[in-house]
């Protein structure tokens, strides 16, 4: 039979031992810090054209980086940046027109940028990622569709822990003042935009 002495004590370790493992979790959950791999990421959009065939095309060059806490499934910072002047669909004509006034006005307003505000899960690799996308200037909140489809040490090259994911939305580019072509309808309002990507957990290496 436990004297109240021993009973104290006994309530003081376990109290103890309880503060360790809160103190331990809490670490355990820390977001980390990811960089987007340049050489694997891929910014996509797809618009229709007079009502025929979409046009499909990228953005060459991006960057960005994230916090991620893969034990809570948080997401409470990040940022993307995206070089307008690098849209490429194939054509040159057209893609020195979409650097134009008309459309991205590359001159005037070089990058294209996303920043987050919210994530929310929507199942055990999905969530739906809210940020402020801001084009022409002007800076509209966005909701991108997020599939986390990979989540492990890289198997070649640098192996460091890497995320792979999937990111889509779709956005009328009218909400940010791009109006040319829509009266009459030449070039469709509506543009998917599509993420694929890969980022890799800062570790002080790059």
């Amino acid at each position: 039979m436990n004297t109240p002495r021993n009973a104290i004590n006994t309530i003081a370790a376990g109290v103890a031992a309880s503060t360790l493992a809160l103190s331990a979790a809490s670490a355990q959950a820390e977001p980390k810090d990811y960089k987007i791999d340049e050489e694997h990421m891929s910014i996509s959009f797809e618009v229709n054209h007079l009502g025929y065939a979409s046009v499909i095309g990228l953005f060459l060059e991006g960057k960005g980086s994230f916090k991620y806490d893969e034990e809570t499934n948080e997401v409470p910072s990040g940022k993307v940046v995206i070089q307008s002047a690098s849209v490429f669909s194939n054509h040159d004509k057209r893609d020195e027109h979409l650097r134009k006034e008309d459309f991205l006005h590359s001159d005037r307003y070089p990058e294209i940028t996303f920043e987050v505000t919210d994530f929310e899960t929507t199942g055990e690799r999905t969530g739906n990622l809210t940020g402020d996308l801001t084009l022409l200037g002007q800076t509209r909140p966005v909701t991108l569709d997020v599939t986390l489809n990979q989540a492990a040490e890289y198997p070649i090259g640098h192996e460091e822990y890497t995320l792979g994911i999937s990111a889509s939305t779709t956005i009328k580019r009218s909400d940010w003042g791009m109006t040319y072509a829509l009266d009459p309808l030449m070039v469709g309002d509506d543009v998917h935009l599509r993420f694929e990507f890969e980022a890799i957990q800062d570790n002080g290496w790059f």
